[in-house]
């Protein structure tokens, strides 16, 4: 690993400290870099606060010493003025004369005009080091602005004999069988704070009348969604709350409310583009798919999905529902206090 790929690395090691943090924001860490030290570093900590050269460049002590020294940054810096003002402007100021770059931004609104604005400053630039790690951390953000909808996470728990449920009714509800043990648990709700939302469907809400929060960490609750044709989703269950914001796609008319909004949508139509149309017009980059059987496969089939993470517990049920089969090898296998974890994910 030469110099610019080990400074690379490291600024993408201070972004990641951003992740469920500063969504719809890309994760973006710097660090400058004169003589062969680092004189300062930043990374992006919250959503409409400083960027990662902001905080970098307010880091160094001795101003002077940004006139000779490289900042380098996982991401193209940006070059309009959102919730705070182009990190370009701010790099041309200071006299920075070297800036090297991850990956460039596929923002409309960036997408190589702060490359060029640095460029024409007179700065040397030099473009696409350790480039595709650099889209791996910001998998959401690319996946965002160039395919236009979410990064879609599939998540489910099976039986070690294949099953992600028993078969129950609304009529005959047992109480759900927690397939997974504690230490998964908490892992998902650690994956929840992470993710700008969650999504489950009607069977999944009337069968187990799940809270989808963060009890089990600190951390920010994702936007709820569920899919309720008919509103069937008794109104004393948790998803109506109100207690953390909440979409229910509907065919009723029905009035929102603070944190419970009613979106009415076509269902003579495919249900999955109009929600992930709905949820990319809200500039939500992030959904975990976290509901039964029937949502897990509709996903699957229409080729809607990004990475998946399956637990299998040392549980047998002996009958039940049938756990979605995955085509392809997992990528990353590890164990969970017994648990076996599998990650799968698709070729961007």
């Amino acid at each position: 690993m030469n110099n610019n790929e080990t400074y690379i690395k490291h600024c993408l090691d201070l972004a990641v400290k951003g992740l469920g943090q500063v969504a719809p924001n890309p994760m973006v860490g710097c660090v400058i870099v004169c003589e062969g030290e680092i004189i300062g570093e930043g990374y992006h900590e919250q959503y409409g606060q400083a960027h990662a050269e902001v905080n970098a460049i307010n880091s160094v002590i001795n101003k002077e010493l940004l006139k000779k020294a490289t900042l380098y940054v996982n991401l193209e810096p940006c070059s309009h003025l959102g919730k705070t003002p182009p990190c370009a402007d701010l790099i041309i100021e200071h006299k920075i004369p070297y800036v090297v770059i991850g990956s460039i931004d596929t923002n409309s609104l960036v997408s190589g005009k702060g490359i060029e604005k640095l460029a024409k400053a007179g700065i040397d630039v030099k473009i696409g080091v350790l480039e595709n790690d650099c889209k791996k951390l910001n998998k959401r953000f690319f996946t965002y602005h160039e395919k236009n909808r979410p990064y879609i996470i599939l998540k489910w728990a099976q039986t070690a004999d294949g099953f992600i449920d028993a078969k129950r009714n609304e009529e005959n509800t047992s109480k759900p069988i927690q397939i997974s043990n504690s230490d998964s648990k908490k892992l998902l709700h650690l994956w929840r704070s992470q993710e700008q939302a969650i999504m489950i469907g009607t069977n999944t809400a009337l069968l187990d009348n799940p809270q989808l929060t963060v009890r089990e960490v600190k951390g920010k609750n994702p936007l709820r969604i569920t899919v309720d044709k008919w509103l069937r989703i008794p109104k004393q269950f948790n998803l109506f709350d109100k207690s953390t914001p909440t979409l229910i796609f509907t065919s009723v008319n029905e009035n929102s409310q603070n944190n419970l909004e009613f979106i009415k949508i076509d269902f003579e139509n495919a249900i999955i583009p109009q929600v992930l149309d709905e949820l990319y017009k809200r500039n939500i980059q992030s959904l975990i798919i976290e509901g039964g059987e029937n949502i897990l496969n509709s996903f699957i089939d229409a080729g809607l999905w990004d990475s998946a993470r399956v637990f299998i517990s040392e549980k047998t049920f002996g009958k039940g529902i049938n756990a979605p089969v995955m085509k392809q090898q997992p990528v990353i296998k590890e164990n969970i206090s017994g648990d076996k974890l599998l990650f799968y994910v698709r070729e961007f």
